[in-house]
């Protein structure tokens, strides 16, 4: 969930921010980490495509310009320029003016926080620090990429079982809520004896029809309430503490937000960003959980004790991890085996989510099949019956 801040910095000055949390909580004790003394916290609204700002096609385009030769202040007249959807033009003419303003970047994004992420703005800073601005645009790329890459390959998985239970569910409640009600009519005067499951769900039929308003009043109280459950921060995060404590869930959960612990740092470290700060700035990607081992182990740090061993014993270090960031310490290059090692888990975890959408599609298949098909058998079977005893 991303939120709204308003808050006091420590220099005294009243600042605007957003900050993804898990829960408003988690948002606070955040903020509070960084230094901040909230005023107030909202949750963010949902930009739509059109006022949400598209910061990889900035970055790319920024690029393309810097590249060709164009000063940063006339790349983002260029852009602005260019822009037709007025909420990006707007941040862009105020970029464009601190820019003027004899301002540094790093400074310009800050005054627009809803557009860009306190990750992007460190990137940006630590870049100006070394005059590598153009291999700075072209990390951040690389990452988002990566990123969008991975959270593709998740929403793909999750749209085929969904689409099966949605389908498979609007059949079973037609057949409930329509075609048993009718079934009943017919058997009503029938001597013979029906078997219990057929009874049951006859009796099922005649319930529908004498309370019909009644029983779809409850459905759509059911998903209303489904709902609203949906889009409450509370449940998310019971559902949330849920899995991670389920043994083999909780692990890949656990390797998942390492994986992009790693690479958002990395990203970092690569961009001349020193290594306590950068931990500190990439602690929100972590939940409730890691979050306190990764603060045990910035204190650590801090005090001159080596990074790999301290993630290691703060369990923070998969062995893969810890293996290759151990030569990158050695090698001093751990910006880019902390990258290597998020594509290494980012690949095991989609090898694992493909793999279980190959084996839960026909699983829900068979199960939502079966249930149809036992309405059914269950419908008819007292016709067969019937033609039984006729013959």
């Amino acid at each position: 969930m991303r939120y709204r801040v308003k808050a006091v910095a420590a220099d005294a000055r009243v600042v605007e921010t957003e900050l993804d949390a898990p829960s408003e909580a988690e948002a606070r004790a955040l903020a509070a980490a960084r230094g901040l003394v909230v005023l107030s916290l909202a949750r963010a609204g949902r930009a739509g495509g059109r006022g949400r700002f598209p910061l990889l096609l900035f970055n790319q385009e920024l690029l393309a310009l810097l590249r060709a030769g164009i000063p940063l202040a006339e790349a983002v007249a260029a852009l602005a320029d260019k822009e037709t959807r007025a909420p990006v033009r707007g941040v862009l003419s105020d970029l464009l003016t601190a820019l003027r303003e004899g301002q540094a970047l790093s400074r310009g994004l800050e005054r627009a926080p809803q557009a860009f992420p306190d990750l992007y703005v460190a990137m940006i800073r630590a870049a100006e620090r070394t005059s590598d601005l153009e291999r700075a645009l072209e990390r951040y790329v690389a990452y988002q990429q990566q990123v969008d890459s991975l959270r593709s390959k998740l929403l793909g998985a999750a749209i085929y079982p969904a689409l099966l239970l949605a389908v498979g569910g609007l059949v079973v409640l037609f057949l409930l809520g329509y075609v048993v009600p009718r079934f009943s009519h017919i058997y009503e005067d029938v001597g013979t004896d029906l078997p219990w499951l057929s009874q049951v769900l006859l009796e099922w039929g005649r319930l529908v029809e004498a309370h019909a308003p009644a029983m779809a009043a409850l459905l759509l109280g059911v998903l209303g309430v489904l709902l609203l459950a949906v889009r409450n921060d509370a449940v998310w995060a019971a559902v949330g503490r849920q899995a991670w404590r389920t043994p083999a869930i909780g692990e890949r959960l656990r390797v998942f937000e390492l994986a992009r612990f790693y690479r958002t740092l990395g990203m970092l470290l690569s961009g001349g960003m020193a290594v306590v700060p950068a931990l500190r700035m990439v602690s929100g990607l972590l939940s409730a959980t890691l979050r306190a081992s990764l603060d045990g182990a910035i204190e650590r740090v801090r005090e001159g004790q080596p990074f790999t061993a301290t993630l290691a014993a703060s369990g923070l270090a998969t062995p893969v991890a810890q293996r290759m960031l151990a030569v990158g310490e050695r090698a001093g290059n751990l910006g880019e085996m902390l990258t290597r090692s998020a594509e290494f888990h980012e690949e095991e975890t989609a090898r694992e989510i493909e793999w279980l959408t190959r084996l839960f599609g026909p699983v829900l298949m068979l199960v939502i099949g079966g249930a149809i098909g036992l309405i059914v058998v269950l419908m008819y079977l007292p016709i067969f019956q019937l033609a039984e005893s006729i013959g």
